[in-house]
Parts: C-alpha cells; structure tokens; sequence
C-alpha cells in the first residue's frame, strides 16, 4: 500500500469516464498523493484497467460497472466524486449511490457545486454511520481569506503558469508532468493549484477560484503562491490555470496573471478543437490570437505550447507540434504522450 495522505478510495465517475466531464477521474487515475486509488466505477468500460482506457497505458486501476461490484473486490476507506459536470450539478441517481457508499462506512469527497453537507439526510446518515463528508468547492469563510497585499513581490523563484486556450483542455494535468519533470531532473518544483482536483491530488498549496469569493481570489492566489515559496524555495513554480480568457461560460486567467504574476506563460492547446467546449457555435479563437490577448493583457511572454492530442492519432502528434511552431515561432510538446523532458530544458534556461 502506498503512502498517501487519506488513504484508500473507489473514484465514482458512471457514465463519464474517458469524457470532458470526467477529468476529475482522470486526475486521479493518473497521480494523486491524496488517495490510493483501488478501482473506478463506470458501466461503459467495465473490466478494463483505468490507464489504458485514458491513456492506452495500463496502470493496474480496475473499472467495476456499479459500486455494488466495486465493493465486493475491494475494501476502500474513501468515495470519491470524480464527476465533473457542467455547472457541477449532482445527478439524483449519483447522490443514491453516495448514500450506499456511506451506509458502508466509507468516507465521502467531493468537488462539485451541489454541496452536499447542506443535506441534512445526508449529514445525518454519515453521523450515523461514523463517516465524514468533505466538500471541496465548500467556500471558506471570509475570516479565512486572505487579501491581496504585494508579498508575491518577494517570491524569487521562477514562476509560470499554465494557461489554456480552452476549458477542460488538460492545463492541470500538463502542470503536474512539469513538476514531476523538473523533480526527476533533481531540481524542487511546487504546484499551486487553483481548482478541485489538484486539492484531491494532493497539491500541498492550493486554493479553488471558483468556490472563493471575487474580492478573495486574487489574494488566495498570491497566498498559496508565497507560501509555497516560503516554506519550500524550490526553483520553480507552476500555477494550474482554470478556463481560458476567452470561453464564454468559464473565463478564466485573469486574476492568475494579474495576482500571480507569473514570468512567463506555457498555453495547453487542442488543435483538432474547434469549438469551445460545451458550446456549438462558439469558434474558438485562433492559437496566435490566444496568445497576443496572454502578452498583452500580463506583459509576459508565452514561452510555449503544450498540446492535448484528443481526437488525434500517434503519427499525427509530432506533426501537429511542427505545425504549431511553423504558425507561432514557440516550442510545442505533447508532454502527456512523449514526456516533459524537452520542455523542462527550455524551462531550466530560465531559472533565476
């Protein structure tokens, strides 16, 4: 068993694995030092190994099609929400089978916008049954919160962010291979993260921006920041972005720019998405555009792209990264499919 910091967990993801509203679940089936991750819960690919059916990579991740399946091969401390709907909205049916997981003593997480602990049958049930309930989009209370004050002035280190040209496009599971990538290469690398899945994770700095109050966000983002500066000093800094300046439904960066203040800018980009996610007929705006609206709003450079290769074959990836470097002059790495190695080089010229 390995060390993690809650311990064991099923990741209920039914009907939403391998799709845009289940990237809660990928996170965690693909690293998270918060839970040992024992099996998924989705009927559309029960019997397959998690890995492989994300990343055509087998992890040992089994996939049961109901939680009564799931609990009759394995023992889990903990019941994961790895839904991640639109609006983050809790399907009534989801919130029976959370009633079972707790009816068997397991703990409950989760990350959506229904906030569960405002159930008082639920909040009575897990009483009952000596478990807990953990909302992780809960908002905190103002006298939690901190203000803006300057200080991210005093962080050294190289900072960048990762920033996205669309929602859902994999900005936090780009951040994470770069840390990683600059761990393995022996240097100290802190993640911030800014929304619900890297906190289950286990990012150590974090903050969820679209939980916290408007006048908090920018100070939440400049606390965790320093605080990852000051107890770590680690050569680098990533900060996980969330939406994209330009999606109608999720506009975000904004205040990562602007509170963070990163010093340069790696964008996570789709090149057979056309559209933004979720909404027919909203083109997304073009890659070179996307980055002109980064510079000009932060004064920061994007250094370069990282490439999310859904809807693509292997032989057509590195052809992509060619082609988007032919049209913006900036490296491109699809660092989920090949590694970070080569962006970790580019980032190592930096270091303060």
């Amino acid at each position: 068993m390995k060390e993690t910091i809650d311990g064991t967990a099923l990741v209920y993801c039914n009907k939403m694995f391998n799709t845009l509203e289940g990237k809660t679940a990928h996170g965690l089936v693909r690293f998270t030092e918060r839970f040992e991750v024992l099996g998924v819960i989705d009927e559309k690919h029960a019997g397959k190994d998690a890995g492989e059916v994300l990343d055509n990579r087998p992890n040992g991740i089994p996939i049961f099609k109901s939680f009564k399946a799931a609990i009759k091969a394995v023992s889990a401390k903990n019941f994961v929400v790895g839904l991640a709907p639109d609006g983050g909205r809790l399907p009534a049916e989801d919130k029976e089978v959370i009633k079972k997981a707790i009816r068997k003593g397991m703990n409950i997480t989760s990350g959506l916008h229904d906030i569960l602990t405002k159930d008082e049958k639920l909040v009575k049930l897990a009483k009952k049954h000596g478990c807990t309930i953990k909302d992780v989009r809960k908002t905190p209370d103002r006298d939690e919160l901190h203000f803006f004050t300057g200080k991210i002035e005093e962080v050294d280190c190289l900072k960048i962010a990762v920033l996205g040209t669309d929602s859902a496009i994999g900005k936090r599971t780009s951040a994470w291979i770069i840390v990683h990538g600059f761990r393995k290469a022996g240097l100290k690398a802190s993640m911030i993260g800014t929304g619900q899945t890297a906190w289950m994770q286990g990012a150590k700095y974090s903050m969820i921006m679209d939980s916290c109050i408007n006048d908090f966000v920018s100070g939440e983002i400049e606390h965790a920041t320093h605080e990852a500066w000051k107890n770590e000093r680690p050569d680098l800094i990533v900060i996980e972005g969330q939406g994209s300046l330009m999606n109608p439904a999720y506009p975000g960066g904004f205040e990562i720019l602007a509170a963070g203040r990163p010093d340069y800018v790696v964008l996570q980009h789709a090149p057979k998405r056309l559209e933004y996610d979720g909404f027919p007929g909203y083109t997304l705006h073009p890659l070179p555009e996307q980055i002109r609206a980064i510079e000009v709003i932060s004064g920061k450079k994007v250094i370069a792209i990282t490439v999310n290769h859904e809807g693509m074959e292997e032989d057509e990836i590195l052809p992509a990264c060619e082609k988007i470097t032919e049209e913006t002059g900036l490296p491109a790495f699809d660092v989920l499919a090949h590694g970070p190695e080569g962006l970790v080089e580019v980032l190592k010229k930096l270091l303060k």
